[in-house]
């Protein structure tokens, strides 16, 4: 966003210095930089600036809820524990509904999400895809309560220091289903002892 803005501004400066050189009279030049002003406000208006740590959390928050979904994705084929493959079903419909409303928003503030997980979201999803049966169950499992406990305090952080009032509010929101995942997932790690 800053880069945006900043390029708006340097078009603006050029426009106006321009005109400044230009053989025409004092007035004309002065008109000229003033609509070439006007215009750069205009663009940098029409854009929804963020502040960064708020684009961060999105981007961040878009990245694991993409993760989560994937890694779901691979419950519901290779969990042998009903309860996990419940999890997972649950997982796909909650966080591809948070993802879908993540993008929207991101969309009309300007923030431009992952396409993929980031290397060490991969690197999880590549080791979880070896395993099968118990073994996969148990990896994720211990997989969600991490990646859940970390959610929680990315998104309360963003609930109660963002700045941008609807990616506050999508985080409040989205803190409580989170919540009721970590305490869903800690329930079926116990029931696996």
């Amino acid at each position: 966003m800053k880069k945006v803005t900043m390029l708006c501004m340097l078009a603006a400066s050029a426009l106006a210095f321009q005109a400044c050189n230009e053989s025409k009279s004092d007035k004309a030049s002065e008109e000229h930089a003033e609509a070439a002003t006007d215009q750069a406000k205009e663009m940098n208006d029409s854009l929804q600036t963020v502040d960064e740590k708020d684009a961060q959390f999105a981007m961040k928050a878009a990245g694991g809820g993409m993760y989560e979904v994937e890694v779901a994705k691979l419950a519901e084929q290779k969990a042998s524990n009903a309860k996990v493959k419940e999890f997972a079903a649950m997982m796909i419909k909650d966080h591809g509904k948070a993802n879908e409303e993540l993008m929207s928003l991101a969309s009309a503030k300007g923030i431009t999400l992952p396409a993929t997980m980031d290397e060490d979201h991969q690197k999880h999803y590549n080791d979880l895809k070896k395993l099968s049966g118990k073994d996969f169950d148990k990896k994720y499992v211990e997989l969600m309560k991490d990646d859940h406990d970390k959610d929680q305090s990315l998104f309360n952080t963003q609930a109660t220091e963002g700045k941008d009032a609807e990616l506050k509010e999508f985080a409040t929101k989205t803190s409580g289903v989170i919540q009721q995942h970590l305490n869903h997932i800690k329930q079926i790690s116990e029931s696996m002892k």
